[in-house]
């Protein structure tokens, strides 16, 4: 099938390369000539663990291609997918269509024969709608249909999840739409991945409602982390106890410093603004959200609480800047909110993160390290914010001795507090009692009580 693609970022570039590995010729249009002449030339603007060789492959043999001009594109395609950007709106936290209108308009004057218009954006309840009403308008006669197929793809693991996906979601209105997507989506057939046919609008809002599920994992996990430091028990095991609940899942029950990225920040933001749109609020989304904000900041207060109190006039070292391992993106990172408030206590910031460097230099002014320890040498707080594997088995005796200092804040619980002891590290984790081995955790007596204050909120 001919697959043409509006927009180059995340999505875009992730399905072009995934479509033209099925067999699909698959043409990516964006209007961005800098971006089109890099991806002509072989170089991916993004970094995704084998994207760069998906890409490579599928150019060499002539099934992807990149233009600025789409006339030629839209005109031959059997698909088009809408795959911009939908930021959210300042206030209110709606999301903002305006590329996908304007690039509707564009794709509607355009459609030669029969052709399914179909958002890949993530966009809310009701858009697929305007979206047909702008083409009806644009092309009153135009011999078009227009679906949705929402992605579910998790940066650092795009390419498995668009090649082996849990399922695949498509919103449509007649038999004709549906039978081209399911003609699209054939080479699935064989992993016999499940496939749902469903109304644009249900598609519409599965997406929101699984991301904004997920995003309450997070959340639910962290703000039981903090608990388990109140009373004496320890995230991990409780994650696990939960996990190992088949209606559960442990899945997305790992403490951390609260979630980012392109998709749970808006996504729950702009499902909030649907649902109060709608007069029907989701109150456990609008939680979650606040939640997740004053989670970020919690962060930043800890490794000031692991300093003794203060950070004025001391070197902190941050390790991950990304949101995530495997991932260039600092959409909505917990750094942007951790570095400038401890810089704004008075402290001095050095970071250092394998492929995010150049993305955070944009919004973060500090200092930065060629390397892990580069950044550690001279710090007095050393602390690990994003997972990347390079950090999960650091040399504790070296980081110890490259330290000026000797503390180790560590908010995503790779190491444990014995470990940390030997190599003569004070050390600091969430929703543990860091108590090395032989140390007696609190104690939590029979009137709920611990190290002699009441578990119970007055």
């Amino acid at each position: 099938m001919n697959v043409t693609i509006i927009g180059t970022g995340y999505v875009g570039l992730v399905s072009g390369a995934c479509f033209a590995d099925f067999g699909h010729t698959v043409t990516c249009v964006d209007k961005d000539a800098a971006k089109v002449e890099r991806l002509n030339a072989g170089e991916v603007p993004i970094y995704e663990p084998e994207l760069d060789r998906l890409l490579e492959a599928n150019r060499a043999v002539g099934r992807i291609s990149f233009t600025t001009d789409p006339a030629d594109a839209v005109g031959k395609a059997d698909v088009v997918f809408l795959a911009v950007g939908t930021p959210s709106r300042r206030g209110g936290g709606h999301a903002d269509l305006t590329y996908v209108y304007e690039a509707t308009r564009e794709v509607a004057a355009l459609v030669k024969g029969y052709t399914v218009i179909c958002t890949k954006s993530t966009v809310p309840v009701g858009t697929g709608d305007e979206v047909e009403a702008i083409v009806r308008q644009v092309a009153p006669d135009a011999d078009v249909d227009v679906a949705s197929n929402p992605e579910f793809l998790r940066e650092g693991a795009a390419i498995g999840d668009f090649k082996r996906p849990d399922r695949v979601i498509v919103g449509a209105e007649t038999e004709r739409a549906i039978g081209v997507m399911r003609e699209l989506y054939r080479p699935l057939f064989l992993n016999e991945t499940p496939i749902i046919f469903t109304s644009r609008r249900t598609a519409e809002l599965t997406k929101y409602a699984a991301n904004a599920f997920l995003a309450t994992k997070i959340t639910f996990i962290n703000e039981m982390a903090d608990l388990c430091e109140r009373v004496g028990a320890n995230v991990q095991d409780v994650a696990r106890g939960m996990g190992l609940d088949k209606r559960i899942g442990a899945k997305f029950l790992n403490a951390g410093p609260g979630y980012g990225g392109s998709c749970f920040p808006k996504d729950t933001l702009a499902l909030a603004a649907t649902a109060n749109d709608y007069n029907s609020p989701v109150t456990i989304v609008d939680s979650v959200v606040e939640a997740n904000a004053r989670r970020k900041e919690r962060m930043a207060q800890i490794v000031i609480e692991a300093a003794g109190g203060s950070v004025k006039d001391k070197t902190v070292a941050i390790l991950g800047l990304t949101f995530k391992p495997l991932t260039d993106d600092m959409r909505e990172a917990p750094s942007l909110t951790v570095v400038p408030m401890l810089q704004k206590a008075g402290a001095t910031v050095k970071g250092y993160d394998p492929e995010g460097m150049d993305e955070a230099a944009k919004q973060l002014d500090m200092h930065y390290a060629s390397g892990t320890y580069e950044a550690i040498k001279g710090a007095d707080v050393t602390v690990i914010l994003t997972e990347w594997n390079e950090f999960r088995a650091l040399d504790l005796l070296r980081v110890k001795a490259m330290m000026r200092g000797d503390i180790l804040v560590d908010l995503r619980n790779i190491y444990s507090a014995d470990a940390a002891a030997r190599a003569g590290l004070a050390y600091r984790s969430i929703g543990r009692t860091d108590a090395p081995a032989g140390v007696p955790a609190p104690h939590v007596s029979d009137a709920g009580r611990i190290d002699g204050q009441s578990l119970r909120k007055n």
